[in-house]
């Protein structure tokens, strides 16, 4: 059986990280995987997960499957989180699921159950995975305009175009914040015209949501979910915990799903719950279990959103220190993009070939597009690379 198989294509990050890792050179870069690390380029485990991690060590008493929809105290609190006290919990299922990627993947097997027939429309450019783990799942995918490479600006005009010709029952997907790869969000007028589109063509907005807390704060990041949940009749939300709770490898996120009504909704909380029993039975709980502790915690919830804030000011500042040193650097050329954007990445906006030769000639390595993780840019190495980058640039 095994014997038809080739070999599957490398993944580009993974790559890049073995790479970097081989790298001798002691003044080496790392802007490709996508993780927070501090100025001493660590990915740290949060003060108030070691807290919270310790709570349950000391008053967990089982070990048992939870069930299919998770643990219902973290999908209530994380629910609260992403649509906000107005939120029409009567026609909303939010389910607990293994990160971002594994309530993706349960989405699109229940789209698939529900419409097989329907198209996804997806940015482009849109985060690398969401054409592997939407399209591989089976669901047909197209691409609607979003980033513009020359001018590194959102091509709001052209995306508004295309959706309004999207058929009437499609899925669009969208970025809540801290759009990957581009970092470039709509502003709140502009979430407003797409949300328009999405009413007027009868659309359905699929969000998906794995930086809340990165941009600007929790409540502001949440805003195009929350516009759209009071004004659409169905929607799909994923949202993930690795970044903003630091909980990468602990795999923790939610799937919510908004109905037309009440009674549709108990169908669809029926349906997405067989579909998590047919892939893999029940989710993880370690992960939601502290999250859920620190959101029902006022002290550890306190502690949670200053360590959130470093994080978000900590990349903004690399950011802003980043654009400052390549003016300096590269007075000819204009990087006030990087200011910007928000949360973790975005585009430099050089060739493949320049990338090439930063990798090469400098050790800085990041993926061919040119988006970088400005969560690798620190005060020690900033100068360095600025001057690398401008040293690939035409005079």
């Amino acid at each position: 059986m095994f014997e038809s198989l080739q070999a599957a294509k490398a993944d580009a990050i993974l790559g890049l990280i073995a790479e970097h890792r081989n790298d001798p050179r002691d003044n080496k870069i790392d802007l490709g995987v996508g993780v927070y690390r501090t100025p001493e380029g660590h990915t740290p485990v949060l003060d108030v997960v070691k807290k919270a991690e310790q709570i349950l060590v000391d008053t967990q008493v089982s070990k048992t499957y939870i069930g299919t929809a998770g643990a219902a105290d973290f999908n209530a609190s994380m629910q609260a989180l992403i649509f906000g006290d107005e939120a029409p919990h009567d026609r909303l299922t939010t389910i607990q699921a293994p990160g971002g990627s594994g309530s993706l993947r349960v989405a699109a097997s229940l789209i698939l159950r529900a419409a097989p027939d329907t198209t996804v429309w997806a940015s482009e450019p849109t985060w690398a995975n969401h054409i592997p783990l939407l399209g591989g799942a089976g669901l047909r995918l197209k691409s609607y305009p979003y980033y513009d490479t020359d001018r590194h600006v959102i091509r709001i005009d052209e995306m508004l175009s295309a959706l309004r010709k999207a058929p009437a029952g499609d899925i669009v997907l969208l970025h809540a914040c801290c759009h990957n790869p581009s970092g470039l969000d709509p502003s709140e007028d502009e979430w407003a015209a797409i949300t328009d589109v999405v009413v007027e063509r009868g659309l359905v907005p699929f969000i998906d949501m794995a930086y809340q807390g990165f941009a600007k704060d929790l409540e502001a990041d949440a805003f195009a979910v929350r516009h759209m949940v009071a004004r659409v009749p169905e929607m799909i939300v994923s949202s993930s915990c690795s970044k903003n709770f630091g909980l990468y490898r602990d795999r923790v996120g939610t799937l919510s799903l908004l109905s037309a009504d009440e009674e549709n909704r108990g169908i669809v909380d029926s349906q997405v719950n067989n579909v998590v029993r047919t892939i893999y039975s029940v989710p993880p709980d370690h992960g939601a279990a502290v999250v859920s502790l620190i959101l029902n915690n006022d002290a550890l919830r306190s502690a949670w959103l200053l360590e959130l804030a470093e994080m978000r000011d900590r990349i903004q500042s690399m950011r802003s220190l980043l654009a400052d040193k390549l003016s300096e650097k590269a007075p000819d050329h204009d990087f006030s993009h990087l200011r910007r954007a928000a949360g973790m990445f975005c585009f430099l906006g050089i060739s493949a070939e320049q990338v090439a030769e930063l990798k090469k000639d400098y050790g800085v390595y990041m993926v061919d597009s040119s988006r970088i993780n400005v969560a690798g840019i620190t005060e020690d190495n900033v100068s360095y690379l600025a001057e690398a980058i401008a040293a690939t640039l035409p005079a």
